[in-house]
C-alpha cells in the first residue's frame, strides 16, 4: 500500500504528488512571477531581500538555491558571491527551471543551474556555503528527507535559509483565510485562466508546519541554533540553521 501525502486538503499517494505538483507549476510558470506581485502587493521581494541579508552570503561563497523556481534569490546571492562565489539555481520542473535561466541571462547573469529533486541532491557533501529554499519546502512530498539533504551539501558552519508561508497572527487568521480561498483563486482564473493552482497553493499553506514544528524538523535534520523570523504577522516566516 501506498504511503498517502497532503496535495492541499486532498489526500494522495506520495509517488502521485511530485506529478500534479509539477502539473501546477507547468500551467502557472508564464506569469510566476506577475501572479506573485498582485497576491502579496510586491512584498515577496521584501520577504526575499530579508532573506538574503540574512543569509551571510561574501565574495567567494559557494551557494544553492533549491526550488529556485524564477530565479530571484540566486540573483541576489550572485550580486553579493561575485565573480569568484558560485550560485546554483535549482528546480525540479524544467519550465520554472528554464524560465529562471532565461531571466537571469536576460540581466546578464550566466549561473550553473540544474534540474533535480531536493530529496536527492546531486552535489558532494559539505560543499556549500549556503543553501536557500523560497517558497518550495511545502510543496516537497518528504520535507525531511529534503532538510536531510539540504544538511548533508552544507559544509561545516554553513546555514539554511527557508524562507515560506507559515501561521498568520490568529487574530488576522478570518480576514486571510478570505483573501487566500475567494480573492487570489479569483485573480489566479483572471491572470492565467488557472483557478484550481491557485486554490491548491492556498491549501498547501494550511497543511504546511507552522514556525515551530518547521523549527524541531529542522533539528531532528541536525540543524543547530535554528531560528525563525515571522513577517507581516506570521504570513511568511524565515527559518535560519547551521551545520556546526
Amino acid at each position: 500500500m501506498n504511503t498517502q501525502t497532503h496535495f492541499g486538503f486532498e489526500q494522495v499517494d506520495e509517488d502521485d504528488k511530485a506529478r500534479r505538483v509539477a502539473d501546477v507549476f507547468d500551467s502557472v510558470f508564464r506569469r510566476y512571477d506577475l501572479m506573485n506581485d498582485l497576491m502579496s502587493g510586491g512584498l515577496h521581494r521584501l520577504w526575499k531581500a530579508f532573506a538574503v541579508d540574512r543569509g551571510g552570503v561574501r565574495e567567494g561563497s559557494r551557494v544553492l538555491d533549491v526550488a529556485g523556481g524564477t530565479g530571484d534569490l540566486s540573483l541576489a546571492f550572485a550580486r553579493r558571491a561575485g565573480k569568484s562565489g558560485q550560485v546554483w539555481l535549482t528546480d525540479i520542473n524544467n519550465a520554472m527551471l528554464t524560465r529562471g535561466r532565461d531571466r537571469l541571462t536576460d540581466k546578464g547573469v550566466l549561473l550553473p543551474v540544474a534540474q533535480c529533486d531536493a530529496e536527492n541532491l546531486p552535489f558532494p557533501g559539505n560543499y556549500f556555503d549556503c543553501v536557500s529554499v523560497a517558497f518550495g519546502l511545502r510543496n516537497m512530498t518528504r520535507k525531511e528527507r529534503a532538510l536531510a539533504e539540504m544538511f548533508r551539501v552544507l559544509r561545516p558552519g554553513g546555514r539554511l535559509l527557508a524562507l515560506e508561508f507559515s501561521r498568520v497572527w490568529k487574530p488576522l487568521a478570518p480576514l486571510y483565510d478570505f483573501y487566500s480561498f475567494k480573492i487570489i483563486p479569483r485573480i489566479g482564473n483572471l491572470v492565467v485562466r488557472d483557478e484550481a493552482s491557485y486554490r491548491y497553493l492556498a491549501e498547501s499553506i494550511r497543511v504546511h508546519p507552522d514556525q515551530e514544528a518547521l523549527k524541531t524538523m529542522m533539528e531532528s535534520a541536525g540543524f543547530e541554533k535554528v531560528e525563525y523570523f515571522n513577517l507581516a504577522m506570521g504570513v511568511v516566516a524565515l527559518h535560519r540553521g547551521f551545520k556546526l
